[in-house]
């Protein structure tokens, strides 16, 4: 691999380090929030309503062109606004850690939305930096690596915090990830700044209109953004009750989910996101995002499978591991798509509503998901969310001359 391509250059290592303070929050307000709910023996309905904490995700855009028109007082544009967001996570993470689930649930999820809509106000800074600070052809492996590192903080806030919360309690696993969140600020200090040329919108009216009217004049626009609402859905619908499915239907440990599903299931997920990246400019970005698109919905299956066998753990691995290799590749390359959408000037709201709606799924899911449970069992649940991935897939090839000329743009 080229220098230019790798860890040694400095654009590149600076958006993988933020990589990892951008997801760290998200795994402590989804995944592990649902297993430490699900541990204090709250009702399956109170877990899945958790995936909620996530809206702060799908609105982001609604501020977005403040971080694109305003520029704070030091670090420049967008490492200043990163660096706002990294204290206020270390603070809100911290009174969130010495709180209790049962006596707590109304307003633990009260502030999780809090922790969540500081966390989406980080992603906007850094996805736009990220977009500003890449050449188009670092951008494949800039967001493989990227995504490498946010894979590594769901290892630590999801494997290692539900390891850590069975041995030293949930309460010490947050306060130490709120020290992580407050390191992160460093990384944002030492970080390159954009470049100079890239200045924001004259007013704020321009930062809040221009970006979607730059996005609406785009040729085949409603069939891109359908396209970008779908892709993740059957994947998102698969995940949502995942550690509930495990934990209390399966009757796995905490630690047995520690190990499989936060560790090596983020470890296939690593290797997937690195491979996907690699192949995408042999492949091109339409059949990557097809090819990768299938192996993703063919792997949901693995959990019907398991739902109809029950308790077995090298079973349970090994689905984990498969989607979790799949599911890596198909969010490198849609990952990809975004950043080729994405107007330098209009960054930060252009990113933040495309990644938005490519969050649908996971954030408004999770009610629904627990009443598709409820009605029909697990095995069909699991089967509905393989034959949910291909509407996508057939937009895509109704598409396939938009996406390519997309791609070409990266070159």
């Amino acid at each position: 691999m080229s220098q230019r391509l790798s860890l040694t250059n400095p654009r590149i290592l600076s958006v993988t380090l933020l990589g990892f303070a951008s997801s760290l929050p998200l795994g402590l307000t989804g995944a592990t929030l649902q297993a430490w709910f699900t541990e204090a023996g709250l009702s399956l309905m109170t877990v899945g309503a958790l995936s909620l904490v996530g809206l702060p995700y799908i609105w982001k855009f609604l501020w977005s062109p403040l971080l694109d028109k305003i520029v704070p007082p030091f670090l420049g544009r967008r490492r200043g606004w990163i660096a706002i967001t990294q204290v206020g996570l270390c603070i809100t993470l911290f009174i969130f850690a010495g709180m209790d689930p049962k006596p707590h649930a109304h307003l633990m999820g009260w502030i999780a939305v809090l922790i969540a809509f500081i966390s989406a106000s980080q992603d906007i800074a850094i996805d736009a930096y990220r977009t500003d600070i890449l050449h188009p052809i670092e951008r494949g492996m800039g967001s493989a690596y990227y995504i490498f590192s946010s894979r590594i903080a769901g290892l630590v806030s999801g494997g290692l915090a539900l390891v850590m919360a069975d041995h030293l309690g949930w309460q010490f696993t947050y306060r130490v990830m709120s020290v992580l969140m407050g390191l992160s600020v460093l990384v944002t200090y030492y970080a390159p700044e954009i470049p100079s040329n890239i200045q924001p919108a004259k007013t704020l009216a321009a930062a809040a209109i221009e970006p979607f009217k730059d996005l609406l004049r785009r040729p085949g626009i409603g069939l891109i953004l359908a396209f970008i609402v779908l892709y993740k859905f059957g994947d998102a619908l698969a995940l949502t009750l995942m550690s509930n499915f495990l934990l209390h239907q399966l009757n796995f440990t905490l630690t047995d989910v520690g190990i499989a599903y936060k560790t090596f299931g983020l470890i296939s997920m690593i290797v997937g996101t690195m491979i996907g990246g690699a192949l995408l400019p042999r492949l091109g970005l339409y059949r990557a995002l097809f090819i990768f698109g299938v192996a993703q919905a063919f792997s949901n299956l693995m959990f019907m499978v398991l739902a109809i066998v029950g308790k077995n753990y090298l079973l349970m691995a090994s689905s984990i591991c498969i989607e979790s290799f799949c599911g890596g590749m198909s969010t490198t390359a849609l990952v990809v798509l975004l950043t080729a959408l994405c107007h330098a000037q209009y960054s930060a709201t252009q990113f933040a509503s495309l990644s938005a709606l490519s969050a649908v799924g996971r954030v408004f899911l999770g009610p629904i998901a627990a009443l598709m449970v409820l009605h029909f069992g697990w095995a069909n649940f699991y089967g509905a969310s393989f034959l949910i991935c291909f509407p996508s897939l057939i937009l895509l090839m109704l598409l396939r001359k938009r996406v390519t000329f997309h791609a070409e743009s990266m070159a």
